[in-house]
């Protein structure tokens, strides 16, 4: 199943001109930053390429880079935002999503009469919104919010991977994989590892549980 159009059609019927599809991108990761980005398209433009939109996890990395520059080049207004480890560590991971998605919306440089959101619900955007389950899958505004995140937080990953070229950054963008943790274990935790994230968690849990035996 491919995202559609309907969600913005039937606002477009009822009065909503502008339409913006949110969605965040980095929330299992165990490093890096949460990103979001809201983007205002026009459904009823005439683009072979719209075809093409879909859950940015369906899509491959050249698909995805291709699209997203579509997509930031003719939307009516696209927006980025993000947070870093330390503010996801103080925030909890569901705050700095809203947060992030919060300040994607805010700035936009078109402001939407209606924003359709990837399962978050956002009571105190004071503008009408309607949360989607899986709305990547549903909504093409939603799917193109997720491209643009997704790209731009793997851009971000691969300038990490360059610092810290021990983790694999550019291969897993920070997810938990077998490759990242034991790199983790092996090297410690970097600048950007989610501090109050398992396995980075952990890692300090067994380093102290070692300290202290070694100290006895």
């Amino acid at each position: 199943m491919k995202p559609t159009w309907n969600y913005e059609n039937f606002l477009n019927d009822q009065g909503y001109l502008f339409v913006a599809g949110v969605d965040e991108v980095g929330r299992g990761p165990i490093a890096g930053p949460v990103v979001s980005a809201a983007v205002i398209l026009d459904a009823g433009a005439d683009h072979k390429w719209y075809r093409d939109i879909n859950d940015s996890k369906a899509l491959s990395a050249g698909k995805r880079e291709k699209l997203a520059t579509l997509i930031k080049d003719h939307a009516t207004s696209f927006s980025i935002a993000s947070l870093d480890s330390e503010a996801v560590d103080k925030m909890g991971i569901v705050g700095a999503t809203k947060a992030t998605m919060l300040d994607a919306i805010l700035g936009l440089g078109v402001k939407p009469d209606h924003v359709l959101v990837d399962a978050v619900t956002l009571p105190e955007l004071g503008v009408p919104s309607t949360s989607l389950f899986k709305g990547d899958t549903l909504c093409k505004s939603i799917a193109a919010a997720s491209i643009v995140a997704k790209v731009a937080r793997d851009y971000e990953m691969g300038v990490w991977h360059d610092i810290y070229p021990m983790y694999g950054f550019s291969k897993h963008k920070g997810y938990p994989s077998r490759e990242h943790v034991s790199n983790l274990n092996k090297f410690g935790p970097s600048p950007i590892h989610r501090l109050s994230f398992a396995p980075v968690r952990n890692f300090y849990l067994e380093a102290n549980v070692n300290f202290m035996v070694k100290s006895c």
